[in-house]
């Protein structure tokens, strides 16, 4: 048995060469300070695979349909056996993957690591990060909820924006002039197939480059980057201090890729994953959704600016930082490595991370933005258990008027507080105002029957201060004597 299958492996490498390869890629030495610090690349393929493996099992079961979508991943979510735990590990996954490649990138800009020779092993990770990010918004509109594709929809708005082309680019990423179906199914594509494709030929010439040009060395104070003898120095130290990747520094590896994994699979566990919004609703026009954590401080930043700014920075910011980043492997390939003989690469990365933890923590309270996730109002609040105004309690969560408004506590920031409405308007300024709209607030003139309207009306009458004093306590149900 053993002979037959050592006969196999010999054929095997004899027509394909691949173990002999995978062998000298294990064992190609590695300089001896890269340790812990050098994990983040490695960790962010753990996390890819991850995505990979979660996304097949959760394309076993969701369909790509507008009627479908929202339904499956419902079913996904709270009936089929562990599915609220594959959402979990890939919603997680995707976090873990973008902080992980965001320390990487950190990390070998503080060191200096993408100069000469490591100039072109720079630009892919640099490709990789925008299709990680592209990754993250195909999947959050696969949700086909009131977040999902409102924020696709204000995608599209400001990509519309752009000189000459704006309206091919929107159309492309809505697949019409609106969202619809065809926009599930390109986003599905993109998400499944296309941009997981290219994550996969680039992540292989990144692995390439790093074979071919070695690991960076960690950075010494007075041993600057020339061209011109860096190569052979480097060499030189590989064959002096150099160690085997496999297995003295593939360990570290494996072992902080497996504890991501394992705190992955807890927050999928115990947290879960986010919970479903309330299906599309055509009715909120103007609507101004919240994406997930990792675009919150973008979506910050331009919430906060004035409006007269935003179709420049729309346009300018990306296109900026995206050619700065792509371009510093060219501007700066020589010299010092070290962070301590480059304070302004630190106070850069400094800055970086502030402007975002700030925008960030503005981005959670957002007041600007609708609540999505309200429930409706409870028994305790709406003080009736029929008639109109009960009818009208209702319709104000579902025609989406408690995402923007607050009552008693429940409810959105980005409009008028309405639990004492009936103090300050009448019922004709109301109905005024409903039907007409104002400012961010869309008309609802063409969406609410004329019942509906007069139900509303009703409950936002009962909303005065002294109310909840002469209302008459709610009964759920009759005393049994």
């Amino acid at each position: 048995m053993k002979s037959l299958l050592k006969n196999l492996i010999d054929a095997f490498e004899d027509r394909t060469g691949l173990i002999g390869q995978m062998k000298q890629a294990a064992l190609h030495k590695v300089p001896p300070g890269a340790k812990w610090l050098y994990v983040f690349g490695s960790a962010t393929l753990f996390a890819f695979f991850l995505q990979v493996f979660t996304g097949i099992i959760l394309a076993t079961t969701y369909v790509p349909s507008s009627g479908q979508a929202y339904d499956s991943l419902n079913f996904i979510t709270n009936e089929a056996a562990f599915g609220h735990v594959v959402r979990g590990l890939h919603y997680f996954g995707a976090s873990a993957m973008i902080i992980l490649i965001g320390l990487h990138t950190i990390r070998v800009f503080l060191t200096g690591s993408y100069k000469y020779p490591r100039e072109v092993n720079w630009l892919t990770g640099a490709l990789l990060m925008p299709l990680v990010l592209g990754m993250a918004f195909t999947g959050q509109l696969l949700r086909w909820d009131q977040n999902g594709v409102w924020g696709v929809m204000v995608a599209a708005e400001q990509a519309g924006r752009t000189p000459f082309i704006g309206k091919y680019v929107a159309h492309f990423i809505l697949a019409g002039d609106t969202v619809g179906g065809a926009t599930l199914t390109r986003f599905y594509a993109l998400h499944v197939f296309i941009i997981p494709g290219l994550i996969f030929l680039l992540i292989g010439l990144h692995l390439y480059l790093v074979l071919r040009n070695g690991i960076s060395e960690p950075p010494r104070s007075g041993h600057p980057v020339n061209p011109l003898t860096y190569r052979a120095e480097y060499h030189e130290m590989l064959e002096r201090e150099g160690r085997p990747f496999w297995p003295d520094a593939a360990w570290r590896d494996v072992v902080f890729g497996f504890a991501m994994i394992v705190v992955v699979f807890a927050l999928a566990w115990f947290v879960g994953p986010p919970a479903l919004g309330n299906p599309p609703n055509p009715s909120l026009l103007h609507a101004v959704p919240r994406p997930d954590w990792y675009f919150l401080w973008y979506f910050a930043l331009f919430a906060l600016m004035p409006p007269s700014l935003e179709s420049l920075a729309i346009l300018s910011i990306p296109v900026v930082l995206g050619i700065l980043f792509l371009c510093l492997p060219f501007i700066n390939n020589k010299g010092e490595r070290s962070p301590l003989r480059r304070p302004w690469a630190v106070a850069f990365v400094l800055a970086t991370l502030i402007m975002i933890g700030t925008l960030w923590h503005l981005g959670v309270k957002s007041p600007w933005s609708p609540d999505f996730s309200a429930k409706p109002l409870p028994a305790e609040v709406v003080r009736v258990t029929s008639g109109p105004a009960y009818e009208g309690a209702i319709l104000f969560h579902q025609k989406g008027c408690e995402y923007c408004h607050n009552i008693d506590g429940y409810g959105g920031h980005r409009g008028p507080n309405l639990s004492y409405v009936a103090d300050f308007m009448t019922e004709r300024e109301m109905k005024l105002r409903i039907m007409n709209g104002r400012g961010n607030m869309p008309a609802f003139a063409a969406i609410l029957k004329p019942q509906e309207l007069a139900d509303l009306l009703a409950f936002l009458e009962t909303r005065h201060r002294n109310a909840g004093l002469m209302a008459k306590p709610v009964v759920t149900q009759q005393d049994p004597r």
